[in-house]
C-alpha cells in the first residue's frame, strides 16, 4: 500500500518539485498539495494522508501552529517538518508540538523519501546536526532532574531509545526484549506520562530531561 503524503510548502517551485518527487516514486502517492495551512483540519478531512511534509514559515498560521492543529485532530498522521530553519527555539517549538521528525531543505531528494518511509514505519527521522541539538539537550547531566514518573530503568531505556528515533524493532534489538514487550512498555510509559502518542512522550522527555543517552 502506498504511503500518502501531504505537502503543505509556500513555495511553488519547491512544492511543484515535492510533488513531482512522490508521485512519481513507487510506494508513494501524493494526498494533497497545499500553499498555506489557513484550512489545515478541513483539508486533512478531506483526503487524510498518513505522512504530512510540513514547512515552518508559512502565511497565516505557520507550520508549527499547523502541526499542533493536525496533532490535535489527526493524532494518527505523522508530521515531517521540512525547513530551512535549524535554530534551537524552532526545533524544539516544532517537536513540543507534535512533530515527529526535522529535516532541512538542503536534504537530498533520496534522503526525503527514506525519511518519508521511516516515520510511516514508527521512526523520527532526523538530520545529523538536528539529532545533535537534540541529544546535547537532554543529556547534558547538569539538566537532569528526579524521575518523578515512576519509571522503570527498563522504560527509561525505551523512552530513551524512542527518542533517538528508534523504531520498535530497533527498540527490540536494542534493549534484547520482544516486539510485544516494547508494545507492553511504551503503553506503560503513555500512562504513566499522561500522553497519547509517541511524539508528545518525545517532547516530554526532551522538554522535562527525563533520559540519559543511555544506550
Amino acid at each position: 500500500m502506498d504511503i500518502r503524503v501531504s505537502v503543505f510548502e509556500d513555495n511553488k517551485a519547491l512544492r511543484d518539485g515535492l510533488q513531482y518527487l512522490i508521485s512519481a516514486r513507487k510506494g508513494f502517492a501524493i494526498a494533497g498539495i497545499y500553499a498555506d495551512c489557513n484550512n489545515v483540519v478541513a483539508d486533512l478531512s478531506l483526503n487524510t494522508p498518513d505522512v504530512v511534509l510540513m514547512d515552518i514559515d508559512m502565511p497565516g498560521i505557520n507550520g508549527i501552529e499547523a502541526t499542533a492543529l493536525i496533532k490535535s485532530s489527526f493524532p494518527a498522521v505523522n508530521v515531517l517538518i521540512l525547513t530551512a530553519f535549524d535554530d534551537d527555539d524552532k526545533v524544539f517549538a516544532a517537536l513540543q508540538s507534535g512533530a515527529t521528525g526535522y529535516l532541512l531543505k538542503k536534504t537530498t531528494s533520496a534522503n526525503i523519501l527514506e525519511a518519508i518511509k521511516e516515520i510511516n514505519e514508527g521512526g523520527a527521522p532526523m538530520n545529523a546536526g538536528i539529532a545533535r541539538k537534540v541529544l546535547a539537550f537532554f543529556s547534558e547531566k547538569k539538566n537532569v532532574v528526579k524521575n518523578e514518573y515512576d519509571l522503570s530503568p527498563r522504560e527509561e531505556d525505551v523512552l530513551s531509545c524512542l527518542v533517538k528515533g528508534d523504531s520498535y524493532k530497533m527498540i527490540a534489538d536494542h534493549c534484547s526484549i520482544k516486539m510485544g514487550t516494547v508494545q507492553r512498555h511504551i503503553t506503560s510509559i503513555y500512562k504513566k506520562l499522561h500522553v497519547n502518542s509517541k511524539s508528545e512522550a518525545v517532547a516530554k522527555a526532551i522538554f522535562e530531561h527525563l533520559v540519559n543517552n543511555r544506550l
